[in-house]
């Protein structure tokens, strides 16, 4: 054993013989029902996302979003916000494109360190300018859309022809293209409207009522959107009203999701399983059952009585000298 001792490192035997460890052989033994668990739970799930019918998946993008309808194994798949909505967007989004360029400069403005990216913007800016009244925005869009570029190439020349920018110069540039922005929120968002209310309405006429009352609408965005998201709103005023709370869900992700359906029906199906499991699981206590249900973690409310109690402290005392 001295030998062994010599030749193999003592921590490093401690750590790799593990399971030497009485504690560590109870502990796993009790922790595998949790795991055997998680492993049921992943296999219902994956079964369960071919039955979850009926469903509406949005996927809020660029393009107004993405709308897939899911019934008895179809799936419906377009976009019903028409380009007005994307040109609209486009040309309000010219103030935000300038200010990601000299954001990095906005202390030392003097730094021409903004100048090769500015100019590249005004290729795009100009060219944009140059095709403006070909497009399909109304009338009313287009002049806003004008002034918005016309004052951006603007603001672009003088701060190139000073060596400088400023932020009052940026200032200036804004709140002259403010109501401009605003008009052509307002078409986008009419556009939105339009797309997606004969779309909506189509579906619902498809569906008819029993069914559609039973819908489950969910509507990915990134965190920046997802509060009064524009389909959600849209999507609220079609649904039932009694099942609008528990129906329509909004899910926040890091990312635009590489394959949106499935994020949708994983999600989705986890929350179909959690509604049935928390009646089941806890079927005398309220409060439970909505945490299992919903958002809210189970713990919470635990973790809350914990901390307010007249001996919190001593809890948390005693779990940082533990440390």
């Amino acid at each position: 054993m001295e030998i062994q001792e010599k030749r193999i490192n003592k921590h490093d035997l401690k750590m790799v013989s593990f399971e030497s460890d009485p504690l560590v052989r109870s502990r796993n033994a009790v922790i595998a029902i949790d795991t055997a668990m998680q492993d049921s739970y992943a296999t219902l799930k994956a079964a369960l996302l071919a039955h979850l019918d009926p469903v509406i998946i949005v996927n809020n993008d660029d393009w107004g979003g993405t709308y897939t309808l899911i019934h008895h194994g179809v799936r419906e798949t377009l976009r019903p916000v028409s380009a007005v909505f994307e040109l609209a967007k486009s040309v309000s989004h010219t103030p935000l494109g300038l200010y990601v360029i000299i954001a990095p400069y906005l202390e030392q403005p003097e730094a021409q360190g903004w100048v090769p990216g500015i100019k590249a913007f005004r290729v795009v800016l100009q060219k944009a300018l140059d095709n403006l009244q070909r497009t399909d925005l109304p009338h009313e869009g287009k002049v806003a859309s004008h002034r918005i570029l016309i004052n951006a190439i603007r603001f672009i020349d003088t701060s190139l022809a000073n060596g400088r920018f400023s932020i009052e110069s940026f200032d200036a540039l804004t709140a002259g293209v403010h109501d401009d922005i605003a008009t052509n929120m307002r078409i986008a968002g009419e556009a939105q409207v339009d797309g997606v209310s004969a779309l909506l309405t189509r579906w619902k006429a498809q569906l008819g009522e029993k069914n559609w009352k039973n819908l489950y609408a969910v509507v990915l965005s990134m965190w920046t959107t997802m509060i009064d998201n524009q389909n959600s709103i849209i999507i609220r005023k079609f649904m039932n009203q009694k099942r609008v709370a528990t129906h329509l869900i909004d899910i926040s992700t890091a990312e635009k999701p590489a394959d949106p359906i499935r994020v949708a029906l994983d999600n989705l199906g986890r929350i179909v399983m959690d509604n049935v499991a928390a009646e089941m699981v806890f079927p005398t206590d309220r409060v439970l059952a909505d945490s299992l249900k919903g958002p809210q973690d189970l713990l919470s409310n635990v973790i809350e009585k914990i901390l307010v109690c007249p001996h919190a402290n001593r809890h948390v005392q005693t779990a940082a000298a533990a440390l």
